[in-house]
């Protein structure tokens, strides 16, 4: 009977297992989902940030149609300057970004990041 019961067990682990990985699959989509809504449908967008420390940053935010720099710490956030549209050098920024479908599969983001890879030549 001991062998039996150890297939037994064997199969109930296995499902348990499957479970919990299909459990963390549809809640991973789920928040990933959830993330892209909240900071889509936001007026507060950081649009580039520059380390210059550890744990220290300095971001070039857009709050509705103003350009804030804001200094980053461990602790505390720090207004810097108000920037002009027309003093940025770099707008590409302003173009819209191309954002993966959520609805695609691994299989197509793969071969859209294997079709950028230059291939080697032998």
């Amino acid at each position: 009977m001991s062998t039996i019961e150890s297939f037994v067990q064997l199969i109930g682990v296995l499902l348990i297992f499957l479970f919990v990985l299909a459990s963390a699959y549809f809640v991973t989509k789920w928040l990933a989902k959830y993330e892209k809504l909240q900071g889509h449908n936001s007026n507060l967008k950081v649009v580039e940030a520059t380390k210059v420390g550890a744990n220290k940053n300095i971001c070039l935010v857009k709050i509705g149609k103003k350009y804030i720099v804001v200094a980053v710490g461990k602790d505390n956030v720090t207004f810097l300057t108000e920037v002009k549209e027309d003093e940025l050098t770099d707008l590409s920024f302003l173009e819209e970004q191309e954002f993966t479908k959520v609805e695609d599969s691994f299989q197509e983001i793969f071969s859209k990041i294997k079709d950028k890879i230059p291939k080697k030549q032998d």
